[in-house]
Formats: C-alpha cells, sequence, structure tokens
C-alpha cells in the first residue's frame, strides 16, 4: 500500500499535507497518524513522514512507531478521534461539524488481523 490509499480518508489527506508542510500537528495527530498509517506505510516511511513535523525528531518518531507497533493499537474511532483534539491545538480532523468525517473504516481498508481485533474485543465486552 502507499500513501496515496491512505490518503484516500480526508483526515488523513489533511494530516499527510500538513506533515508535507512541516507543520506540528500535535502528540495526539502523530499518535492517530501512527496508528493508522502503519496499516499502510513501512515502517521508515511512516517514521520519515512523522519526522517532518517542526518539533518531532526522527527519533522521537521512531519510539512512537515502535510503541505503537507493539501495542498494536486498532485504529480510533471518531469519537477517540474528537477527545484527543480537544487535548490540543492542531485540529486532527479538518470539519469536526461532519460527522463522517474521521472515519477511517469507512474510506481506508486495513489487513484482516484489525477487523479481527475489534471482532474480538466486542466479542469479550459482551461476555
Amino acid at each position: 500500500m502507499t500513501i496515496d490509499d491512505l490518503k484516500q480518508n480526508h483526515m488523513m489527506a489533511h494530516l499527510t499535507d500538513a506533515l508535507d508542510q512541516g507543520q506540528d500537528i500535535g502528540h495526539y495527530g502523530r499518535l492517530v497518524y501512527a496508528i493508522i498509517a502503519r496499516h499502510f506505510l513501512t515502517e521508515d516511511e511512516l517514521v520519515a513522514q512523522l519526522a517532518k513535523d517542526r518539533d518531532f525528531s526522527e527519533e522521537d518518531a521512531r519510539g512512537l512507531v515502535g510503541q505503537v507497533q507493539e501495542a498494536d493499537y486498532n485504529p480510533p474511532r471518531r469519537e477517540k478521534i474528537l477527545e484527543y483534539m480537544e487535548k490540543q491545538d492542531f485540529p486532527i480532523l479538518p470539519n469536526a461539524e461532519d460527522p463522517d468525517e474521521g472515519n477511517v473504516y469507512r474510506d481506508l481498508n486495513f489487513p484482516d488481523h484489525v477487523y479481527d481485533n475489534i471482532r474480538e474485543y466486542h466479542q469479550q465486552k459482551a461476555q
């Protein structure tokens, strides 16, 4: 998969464009980006993208990517992204008023294990 695949989602295109411009997308912006983009980019590509943030070094990016991979976080739902946005200045969602904004599952195709993890989580929660 490529960065063009990732940019099929409006939020991820917004974050990618901001990074390409060297903007500081904030701690939670970087976290959301890493959690989602790791399924579309190689580790080195993801580190390089995150390191474009003017306030985030390549070393910092490698650390974040390692933590995200180790924890194997599922891509966050819109509600979680909205919570994250309240904690920082940079708008992770370019149009928070749009109820479809931030729904990465609508626009992006993740590997099967992501959907399996979500299904398993909901089964455990139901028990």
